[in-house]
């Protein structure tokens, strides 16, 4: 067995049953912990439009949440929910809306813990994740090592490569006219990429946050309403379409268009991978960004980031599955269980006169470019709390020959070595998130009703090795 298939064979048992255990566990588990926190949504919605003046942070509540969104409304979104429809079936749709039904608490959950024990470097910047959560919180440094090493070089494959991989291609696919002008087209596109990429990198987190407050609310509204069009054509079959999600879930067959059948164990494990995969409740990641946020207080900043997983899952791959399903069941030559979840929504989204190829491509572009930024910053400070300050300029670096070596080459093996790490780095948050549980239980009361305008009056330590590392 080759390097490569080991790799593959690892990653597909990671992100089967044991990490759908694990994280949707842990999502249960949040949700009665906190007191079923997702019912408090849309007070998190209004606050994530609210600014919160005269307290410390880097970017505002809304710059971190878009930050977080960037990375995580990316090609899973789109792409990730044909390959779960294409493996599971049409039921899959409805448990991937679980995961993020249910994953609410556990985003919460994280992100309250990395506020909390965040911390200054001497210049004043704001630092946390799960790596001071671990450390700060539990006292488990070397775990918050692993996590960060995990993070720092999964970044390059899940939040660089693959996705400026998907950006060059679909920009080849649609605009070369033979071989020779596919080449032209991908290195120009690459070289552009790159350009665009840097220029926005190179000015930190408050330049990521002032594209991101601008880029995703723009391709989010884009993507969304162009679903909304293509369901009101496809309105004749939308009532059908809701049944056969619905009885997929819960049977053994997998009616009407070009379904043919599947079984509710793969439904469910697929649509929970999927689903798990894209709103990355769990994973560690989102939480690094939110911790540079102006706050008044954890719970705030909390509220407002476990919207990031109401918008990905609940909302935008809803409409993203009801889009697929409709289509294949309106036109069944569409093999539905074809296996190919990139063919199935290309084929799907095809189907749609004028208006299904252009909302395909702009969403696959703009979730994918976003990405690239998003996950930038995540990776960054996972490498400057492994090695301090000055391995910034070294890892910008990185990033651009990674985002053009990312869009002239195949990436089967960079993939699943990205999917396996990203699977790994969940494994420390989730230690995190279950062993601080009581200090998550007792701040979500602490700051219950008018207490949530309560300002945090425990001070923010400055680290004072912020520019040396922890692994030196």
């Amino acid at each position: 067995m080759s390097f490569a298939d080991v790799i593959e064979t690892v990653d597909g048992f990671l992100w089967g049953w044991p990490l759908i255990i694990l994280l949707f566990g842990t999502h249960l588990f949040m949700t009665l912990r906190t007191g079923f926190i997702q019912k408090d949504i849309f007070k998190a919605i209004k606050l994530s439009v609210t600014k919160d003046p005269d307290v410390e942070g880097d970017v505002s509540q809304f710059g971190a949440l878009t930050t977080a969104l960037s990375s995580t409304i990316g090609t899973g979104n789109i792409i990730g929910v044909g390959t779960a429809i294409a493996m599971g079936g049409p039921g899959s749709v409805l448990w991937m809306w679980l995961t993020g039904i249910f994953g609410i608490a556990t985003k919460y959950a994280e992100t309250l813990i990395s506020v909390k024990y965040r911390v200054k470097s001497e210049d004043g910047t704001m630092l946390g994740g799960a790596m001071y959560a671990l450390d700060r919180g539990l006292g488990k440094k070397w775990l918050g090592i692993i996590f960060a090493l995990l993070a720092a070089v999964c970044a390059f494959g899940i939040g660089c490569t693959v996705q400026a991989n998907a950006v060059v291609a679909n920009i080849k696919q649609n605009f070369a006219t033979d071989e020779k002008s596919g080449q032209i087209i991908t290195y120009v596109a690459a070289i552009a990429l790159c350009v665009i990429v840097g220029l926005v990198i190179i000015g930190g987190i408050k330049s990521i946050s002032k594209i991101s407050e601008k880029l995703v609310p723009f391709m989010a509204l884009f993507y969304v309403l162009g679903c909304l069009i293509i369901l009101i054509m496809n309105a004749d079959v939308l009532g059908e379409t809701v049944v056969t999600i619905l009885t997929s879930a819960f049977s053994a067959k997998a009616a009407g268009g070009g379904f043919v059948g599947s079984t509710i164990a793969i439904a469910c494990r697929y649509g929970f991978a999927r689903g798990l995969f894209s709103n990355e409740s769990g994973m560690g990641s989102a939480p690094l960004v939110a911790s540079a946020a102006q706050t008044r207080n954890p719970k705030r900043q909390a509220l407002v980031s476990m919207t990031g997983t109401f918008w990905d899952t609940v909302v935008v791959c809803l409409m993203t599955g009801l889009v697929l399903v409709s289509s294949i069941i309106k036109h069944p030559s569409i093999d539905g269980l074809s296996g190919n979840g990139s063919e199935l929504t290309t084929l799907a989204f095809s189907k749609i006169p004028v208006i299904g190829v252009p909302v395909l491509v702009v969403g696959l572009v703009t979730f994918a470019f976003s990405t690239i930024l998003g996950w930038y910053y995540y990776g960054e400070r996972c490498a400057v709390y492994l090695f301090g300050e000055k391995v910034i300029i070294v890892y910008k670096i990185l990033w651009i020959v990674g985002v053009f070596v990312g869009s002239i080459v195949e990436l089967n093996l960079i993939w699943n070595i990205a999917d396996l790490l990203n699977g790994l780095m969940a494994i420390p948050n989730i230690i995190a998130v279950l062993l601080l549980s009581k200090v998550i239980a007792d701040e979500t009361k602490k700051y219950a009703g008018k207490h949530l305008e309560d300002l945090d009056t425990t001070d923010i330590p400055v680290l004072k090795n912020s520019k040396k590392g922890e692994l030196f």
